[in-house]
């Protein structure tokens, strides 16, 4: 009986755990040129909630992994946007965008990287 007993709670505790995991991995596109872009991408996005995240230069596409009870997907790309950089579904901060390098001025296309 106290081996059923065991059994049935840790089945329980189980159901429960998988339950409470919120961690989310999902991509957007961000528009950006250059090394510099990645790391003032990556930077804007690590807000609380957020695991990870890389910056695919060839691809235009983040990769963010974050707590959906913290953070969500549009909070991040709304942190993104007052760096400078637009998503899918946020205009880039015009102010910002005007303070970027010219090489990460992207609506002027590709920047001649000397790195």
């Amino acid at each position: 009986m106290k081996t059923l007993n065991i059994l049935i709670l840790a089945i329980i505790f189980s159901f429960k755990i998988q339950a409470q995991t919120t961690v989310v991995t999902s991509t957007v596109s961000v528009k950006g040129n250059c090394d510099d872009c990645k790391e003032r991408i990556e930077n804007a996005a690590d807000i609380k909630g957020v695991k990870n995240s890389n910056w695919d230069k060839d691809k235009k596409v983040l990769t963010v992994t974050f707590d959906s009870k913290k953070v969500t997907l549009t909070q991040i790309e709304e942190a993104i946007a007052k760096a400078g950089h637009a998503t899918a579904t946020k205009t880039a901060d015009a102010k910002a965008y005007k303070k970027l390098p010219e090489c990460c001025q992207y609506e002027q296309g590709a920047c001649k990287e000397t790195k």
